[in-house]
């Protein structure tokens, strides 16, 4: 157990590293290459620190373990919204100035509504992964086009000093994204042997370990990022974060994981999926009132989520 246990953490310690590392590698090179700081803000660095739930649900299509993928893209949709947003709130109240992210929302909770419409006859098809997949290209597509209309923008201002660091000699861009990518590899592949052995040993299904240890895990790189746009005033980059990662963990990761392997749905209950959905739908409200997420609601996110994980293990 202590050596399964050590994988999980070793892996998800990788994962994390890895992410940042493609991050800002991926970053770096874009701002070189002439790529607006708003059109990276909403794919690159979305894909980015969603890196993990990808690589580990390729990793999971391939072994056949297709159950720890969904239960980690439920689970971190909802600790991105519920855990991420709710501790960066306490930290610093988060004003969204931006009619951008506000439009995100609404795309977020399609989505969201989309996954739960093909859960419900308890299986995810390969036809079901390719639409989830060409979903992904049109929203980026439109994030592009969105970018594009909205460079004159004040979020394109916000992007823009949030990413103004970045540039770094175009060596160690490369360097850093091939240690990224590595280092998403390598931390995939021990932290699916892990988990597997875990949910094997506890006798508890593989989607319930995805809706806890694993997406609170992969849900880092999203924590780390949002707290400190937060701290820095650029809330829109956090929203950003959440909402494109949430977007692209439904239509891309569970897309490729259904067509590299078609699985039936085994241990995800009802309430996981309402809970998911309803942790999407909740947020714009909160938002459209005021855009403004305040301390007393990012306690409410975190108190909700608690709640949540404690019925996981009842």
């Amino acid at each position: 157990m202590l050596l399964n246990l050590a994988y999980i953490i070793g892996g998800l310690v990788l994962l994390t590293v890895g992410a940042e590392g493609l991050v800002r590698g991926s970053t770096g090179l874009a701002l070189r290459l002439g790529v607006t700081a708003l059109m990276i803000g909403l794919t690159v660095v979305a894909f980015g620190t969603g890196s993990p739930e990808l690589f580990l649900g390729i990793q999971a299509a391939r072994a056949g373990d297709s159950g720890l993928a969904l239960g980690n893209v439920v689970g971190s949709n909802i600790s991105n919204i519920a855990l991420v947003l709710g501790v960066a709130a306490v930290v610093k109240p988060m004003r969204v100035r931006s009619e951008l992210i506000r439009r995100e929302m609404p795309l977020m909770i399609g989505a969201t509504v989309i996954l739960a419409l093909m859960l419900a006859d308890a299986r995810l098809t390969r036809l079901e992964g390719v639409v989830l997949i060409a979903g992904a290209v049109v929203y980026t597509v439109m994030a592009y086009m969105v970018a594009r209309a909205s460079e004159r923008s004040a979020v394109a201002t916000e992007f823009d000093e949030a990413l103004a660091g970045e540039r770094r000699p175009v060596l160690l861009d490369v360097g850093l994204l091939v240690v990224g990518l590595s280092a998403l590899l390598i931390g995939a592949s021990v932290l699916l042997k892990g988990a597997v052995a875990v949910a094997s040993d506890l006798g508890v299904s593989q989607v319930v370990i995805g809706l806890t240890v694993l997406a609170i895990g992969t849900s880092l790189p999203e924590l780390a990022t949002s707290v400190t746009s937060t701290l820095r005033g650029e809330a829109d980059v956090a929203f950003g974060n959440v909402i494109g990662s949430n977007v692209l963990n439904i239509l891309a990761v569970l897309g490729v994981v259904a067509v590299i392997h078609p699985f039936d749905i085994q241990g995800l209950r009802p309430l996981d999926v309402a809970v998911m959905v309803g942790s999407a739908v909740v947020l714009l409200p909160l938002m459209w009132r005021g855009s403004v997420l305040n301390r007393w609601e990012g306690a409410g996110l975190l108190l909700g989520y608690g709640l949540y994980l404690y019925s996981l293990v009842q």
